[in-house]
């Protein structure tokens, strides 16, 4: 498709995240306007073919679908309050980081200016933008998605979560929770063997093996978790409690911080003493839950 079938777009906030979906947009032709609080962050992108807007109202002005990502919503409202004018019978997708609450004050803002408004969250670093493989969650009207899916697509994989403005956002925590989670997991794993000289180049493909096993006991318990029951016919809460006594124990004699594996000792603990010892590890959920009630 040429530049001709391209929607216009603007995008306000050229930080390094603002800068490469600019860059991803003018990439697949799409005309691009930028505006930012310093003009100078624009002269790459301006050389690659952005027009560089004067002030957020002309930026808004240019074009259908409006593109923000600035620091935070405090920084949003300072740009966008302004111009919020210029938004009425437009659309407005925010990619600032966020939490859903901000996200479900930012959809009343725009509805009283007149603007469609998508919330989403950029599930990548600045050089995964425009890569296809690459997930970007939105979440709100779903009649506004639909309109500009096209566009989207051009910064990566859209996915539409739902109706509440808020999910985009949620989504965002609770998948950057299980990033940290995991990447912690793995460089205690690698601590652990490199106390034995094993590199963690060695190490690291055993462990991405592992984790596609990893994925599947996940598949496995998501129906359990929605339906609230955890039958232990895989491994139970009390052989695991068992087995983080060896990572514990190896651990320890090596000198490498347990503060991890102790936390996950203590849920499995918590939940055996629920009555979840003989349940599937999915029945944590119950001690994330309800922690006051673990704990009575």
């Amino acid at each position: 498709m040429n530049a001709g079938h391209r929607r216009p777009v603007t995008v306000v906030g050229l930080g390094s995240m603002g800068s490469a979906l600019a860059a991803a947009l003018l990439d697949r032709g799409h005309p691009t306007t930028v505006w930012n609080r310093t003009p100078d962050k624009a002269r790459p992108l301006v050389d690659r073919g952005a027009r560089l807007a004067g002030t957020p109202q002309e930026a808004i002005a240019a074009s259908p679908l409006t593109i923000a990502c600035v620091l935070d919503y405090e920084a949003l409202y300072t740009v966008l309050d302004p111009a919020a004018a210029e938004l009425a019978g437009r659309t407005l997708v925010n990619l600032t980081s966020g939490s859903p609450e901000q996200a479900q004050e930012a959809v009343k803002w725009a509805d009283s200016h007149g603007a469609g408004y998508l919330d989403g969250a950029i599930m990548t670093t600045p050089p995964g933008v425009g890569d296809p493989a690459m997930m970007f969650l939105y979440s709100g009207s779903q009649e506004v998605f639909d309109a500009h899916r096209s566009t989207l697509a051009s910064l990566g994989d859209p996915l539409h979560l739902g109706t509440d403005p808020g999910l985009a956002s949620l989504y965002d925590a609770a998948l950057l929770g299980l990033m940290w989670s995991t990447m912690t997991g793995w460089l205690h794993g690698t601590a652990l063997v490199g106390a034995e000289r094993t590199s963690a180049t060695a190490f690291t493909p055993v462990a991405i093996r592992w984790l596609s096993t990893v994925t599947r006991f996940l598949t496995t318990y998501a129906p359990q978790v929605d339906a609230g029951r955890y039958p232990g016919d895989d491994a139970t809460v009390d052989v695991q409690i068992a087995a983080i006594d060896h990572l514990i124990h190896a651990a320890a004699v090596r000198g490498i911080d347990n503060a991890l594996p102790e936390l996950l000792k203590a849920a499995m603990e918590k939940a055996a003493a629920a009555g979840h010892g003989q349940d599937s590890y999915a029945s944590l959920i119950e001690v994330l839950r309800n922690p006051a009630d673990s704990e009575a």
